[in-house]
């Protein structure tokens, strides 16, 4: 195991959660995607993108469970950097493959890159608040996601929304305006092309 690059990844992921924290603590986390936040996440990516130019994907035979955990959530947070989302995605699918990361992390890197491109999700993972409460996010071929969501190590969905059942929901007006910048933020950071607009 290399212990530098797992203190490294480790480091990068409190850096997250801590200015997470800060800002849940003084309410201004969820008005839209924070300036503070989405700096963090970049500067993350960067880092990131670094470590997979050397090593690949830091899987947890290369940097222990700990490491390889924060090496996904560091890049499920690099919102702003669709390229660096979809390298990690295709690296995590190797990897997947040869068995040395957890199915679940992909499932879920997945669906978000897919949420955020604008096309149908596949594991369920991505769900929003809406003024009727919490609703999945578009699924490819439905009939075989709970199969899917299964064989990813990822709990029923049903259970998922029970437990998002209490969360608070926006009005309808809040809730168009989120919709309205999140649009506008998919097609400034590039995960849809303008032409497609």
């Amino acid at each position: 195991m290399l212990e530098h690059l797992r203190d490294s990844l480790l480091a990068l992921q409190q850096k997250d959660l801590s200015v997470r924290d800060e800002l849940e603590a003084d309410g201004s986390l969820f008005d839209g995607y924070h300036p503070r936040m989405a700096a963090v996440h970049r500067e993350n990516a960067r880092e990131l993108r670094k470590v997979m130019d050397e090593f690949g994907w830091p899987h947890e035979g290369l940097v222990g469970k700990e490491g390889a955990e924060a090496a996904w959530l560091v890049l499920q947070h690099s919102i702003g950097e669709p390229d660096c989302m979809r390298r990690g995605r295709d690296l995590l699918a190797v990897e997947v493959a040869a068995g040395r990361v957890p199915e679940w992390q992909f499932a879920y890197l997945d669906d978000r890159i897919r949420v955020f491109e604008g096309r149908p999700q596949r594991f369920g993972t991505q769900m929003e608040i809406t003024p009727d409460g919490p609703v999945v996010c578009e699924v490819e071929e439905p009939a075989q996601l709970e199969q899917r969501r299964q064989q990813a190590g990822l709990s029923p969905l049903t259970q998922r929304l029970k437990d998002m059942r209490s969360a608070p929901r926006p009005s309808p007006a809040e809730y168009q305006a989120r919709k309205s910048a999140e649009a506008a933020w998919r097609i400034e950071v590039g995960w849809i092309p303008v032409s497609d607009c």
